[in-house]
């Protein structure tokens, strides 16, 4: 198991939060690129190749870290924010739009979490961001963002970002929840995760909640956001005329 450092944090904020990491002399922080709200003096900001956690030390395990993060559409690099000072020092990291900032230790939840890949917003240094496959059929065909998650592994502090509202729920054996496929937020790997037809065809056309649920079943906990990322840009691209996917004008 990588060790851990074992940082200290705050959430603050409503609507629009962010986390305030407090790091003791020599402790770090591992964020994705550009998630950096501000930093005190006294830290050091360096980028790496992969996720920078302990194993993935060398150019082969950094190659393999980088390989996963691309194959799971994350850029291939992360930047590790460390505290060179003497005293305690704060580094914070912004939610990239209006939810909710969810703190998980993962040594409470087995080690080992599966978040969608938008959702990881920072961790401690030494925890491992991988990727995991779904091997249901029915998520690789039909299930889209749930199809490749991220993999994150250790026994410290990480923070994924969810959407609009949190629902957290614990499932257990054999129960399940059908959810909207972008409102999956994480969940323990003992969770199945599958894809279910919605429906009778007139309820999958004009139904409006689309063609296909995710299906959650446990035991184990699920994190849940209100407000998906592709759901609010697909509201923004409907309500401004000429805009589409992307912030581009049609002309």
């Amino acid at each position: 198991m990588n060790r851990m450092h074992e940082i200290d944090y705050q959430i603050h904020g409503q609507a629009m939060q962010y986390v305030e990491v407090e790091l003791d002399p020599g402790e770090a922080v591992v964020g994705e690129p550009g998630g950096m709200m501000y930093m005190e003096d006294g830290i050091a900001m360096e980028t790496v190749f992969g996720d920078g956690s302990e194993s993935n030390k060398g150019f082969l395990g950094a190659l393999m870290s980088a390989g996963k993060r691309l194959l799971a559409g994350e850029s291939l690099f992360t930047t590790v924010f460390y505290n060179q000072a003497r005293q305690r020092r704060r580094v914070a990291f912004g939610a990239p739009y209006p939810g909710t900032i969810v703190p998980v230790h993962l040594a409470e939840v087995g080690g080992e979490l599966w978040a969608q890949r938008d959702a990881f917003l920072c961790a401690a240094k030494g925890v491992s961001i991988g990727i995991a496959f779904n091997r249901r059929i029915g998520a690789g065909l039909f299930g889209g963002e749930g199809f490749i998650m991220q993999r994150l592994q250790g026994d410290g502090w990480v923070f994924l970002h969810a959407g609009g509202s949190l629902a957290e729920r614990s499932l257990n054996a054999g129960e399940s929840l059908r959810i909207d496929t972008g409102c999956v937020v994480a969940f323990q790997p003992t969770v199945e995760f599958d894809i279910q037809f919605a429906g009778g065809i007139k309820s999958a056309l004009f139904g409006g909640e689309g063609l296909f649920f995710a299906v959650l079943r446990g035991p184990g906990r699920v994190w849940l956001q209100s407000l998906p990322l592709s759901r609010m840009a697909d509201r923004l691209a409907a309500a401004v005329p000429g805009l589409r996917r992307g912030g581009r004008e049609e002309g």
